[in-house]
C-alpha cells in the first residue's frame, strides 16, 4: 500500500452514491506535507518529458498542482468555471460535467495562457467518468499544444473514466485506483499497482 492510500484508509470515508470522502487531506483540507510527496511522484512518473505547463480545472486540483510545479519549475494554469473580468479576449472552452457535484459547467482558459509552443501535464484530484479530463484535453487540442501526460490523485477504477483516458493512447498515472468501495462496511479496496 502506498503513501496516498495509506491516508485515504486512515483519514478517509465512503459516502453512499460512491463517493470517496477524502475533505480531510485533500479537497477541503490540504496536507501540504501529502501533496509535497504527490509532486514528487508525478515528478518521477513524468521525469524526461519536455513538460513546460501544467493544467488544472478549479478548484481541487489547484493545489495539488502548484506542488507538483515546482519539481517541473513550470506555472499552473487552471481553467476556470465561470467567465469572469480577470479573463479577456479570445478564450478556450469546453463542456465538463462534475462526478461529484451532478453540474455541467463551461470551463474556460485564456488563449493569451495555452499556445501550439505548450507541452502540457494534466493534474486533477479526481479522475470518474472522466469527463473533466476529455474537456482538458480539448481545451489542450483546440490551443494547438500537446498533452504530455496525466496525474491524478486518486482514480475510482471501478468507474469508466482511467478505461477512456488509456484507450485514447496518454500516459495516465494515477496514485491510487480505488477498485471497488463499500459505504456500509466502509471498506476501500485498491488495485495493484
Amino acid at each position: 500500500m502506498n503513501f496516498l492510500e495509506e491516508r485515504i484508509v486512515k483519514d478517509g470515508g465512503v459516502k453512499e452514491g460512491n463517493v470517496l470522502k477524502v475533505d480531510r487531506f485533500l479537497n477541503h483540507q490540504m496536507d501540504i506535507e501529502l501533496f509535497n510527496e504527490m509532486g514528487k511522484e508525478f515528478y518521477k512518473r513524468f521525469e524526461g518529458k519536455k513538460i513546460n505547463k501544467i493544467l488544472t480545472i478549479e478548484a481541487s486540483g489547484i493545489g495539488i498542482a502548484c506542488i507538483v510545479a515546482q519539481y517541473f519549475h513550470v506555472p499552473v494554469v487552471f481553467a476556470k468555471k465561470a467567465k469572469s473580468i480577470n479573463i479577456e479576449g479570445e478564450s478556450y472552452v469546453a463542456d465538463v460535467e462534475s462526478f461529484t457535484h451532478k453540474v455541467k459547467n463551461q470551463v474556460i482558459v485564456s488563449k493569451k495562457v495555452l499556445s501550439p509552443e505548450d507541452r502540457v501535464l494534466i493534474i486533477d484530484d479526481f479522475l470518474a467518468n472522466g469527463c473533466a479530463l476529455l474537456g482538458l484535453i480539448s481545451i489542450i487540442q483546440s490551443a494547438g499544444a500537446s498533452v504530455e501526460g496525466i496525474g491524478i490523485a486518486i482514480e475510482k477504477g471501478f468507474q469508466p473514466g482511467g478505461t477512456v483516458i488509456r484507450n485514447l493512447g496518454y500516459q495516465l498515472e494515477s496514485l491510487a485506483i480505488v477498485e471497488s468501495m463499500d459505504e456500509k462496511t466502509g471498506e476501500i479496496v485498491f488495485r495493484e499497482q
